[in-house]
């Protein structure tokens, strides 16, 4: 029996569409960070003619962002580990969309840089927190291929930034460049409302019953008592 058994490959979880939408909503969380990290480079150029910055000024408006995003991806694992990774991205998000609205209405550079560094947590946090809601998400045999899809989403973020900082370059329109933000982080809000939390986390903290629950969603079958094992063993390692 243990030679058929040796001889047979292991059962592997299928991709169903409902990941791959739930993998695609996550990822506008990179989206966001590429977004963010183009849309600066435009911008930038009109704030210092508006505003009349000095190089250090201008600096500062760039890289305040900075400063958010190390106390964002500092918080991030516990932020995840207390709330679930689910809540933790929404949170993420509501707190780039509230830092887009202040950069969007600054009437200086006070308050342009509060609205950057809450951008800047936003991203820490979902930097952290995206890549590892897909991956509890995905079938492991895949996992690493999903998981890149956040990073893929990053660089069409900053193609976005780009053709938004052109757009809006002949009206030299610097909020609008910024507002902009606010429609992929709203999708992501409205998207993260609507999934459920991975079942690894609702494992670890005790919720067993609805980690089946969602692991029978997400792969389409009733059969998830091997994988559930599995997670309790990686778990428990």
């Amino acid at each position: 029996m243990e030679k058929e058994n040796m001889g047979q490959p292991a059962k592997r979880s299928k991709l169903t569409t409902y990941v791959l939408v739930a993998a695609a909503i996550a990822a506008i969380g990179g989206i966001l960070f590429g977004f963010d990290t183009g849309v600066i480079s435009g911008a930038i150029l009109f704030i210092v003619k508006q505003w009349n910055l000095t190089h250090k000024q201008a600096e500062l408006a760039t890289s305040s962002v900075l400063i958010g995003a190390i106390l964002g991806a500092l918080a991030g694992g516990a932020m995840g580990d207390r709330l679930g990774r689910r809540l933790s991205i929404i949170y993420a998000t509501v707190l780039f969309l509230a830092g887009t609205l202040i950069v969007s209405i600054a009437d200086g550079m006070t308050s342009f840089l509060v609205g950057r560094v809450l951008i800047g947590a936003a991203i820490g946090v979902a930097s952290f927190m995206v890549p590892l809601y897909i991956s509890e998400l995905a079938p492991a045999h895949i996992r690493g291929s999903m998981v890149s899809l956040n990073q893929f989403a990053v660089t069409v973020g900053i193609l976005v930034s780009y053709g938004v900082n052109y757009y809006y370059a002949s009206t030299e329109n610097w909020r609008a460049m910024f507002a902009v933000g606010a429609l992929p982080g709203l999708i992501l809000l409205f998207g993260m409302v609507a999934l459920p939390d991975s079942p690894r986390w609702l494992f670890s903290v005790g919720l067993r019953e609805a980690a089946e629950k969602v692991l029978r969603k997400i792969r389409g079958t009733p059969e998830v008592t091997e994988e559930l094992a599995e997670i309790d063993e990686a778990i428990r390692s």
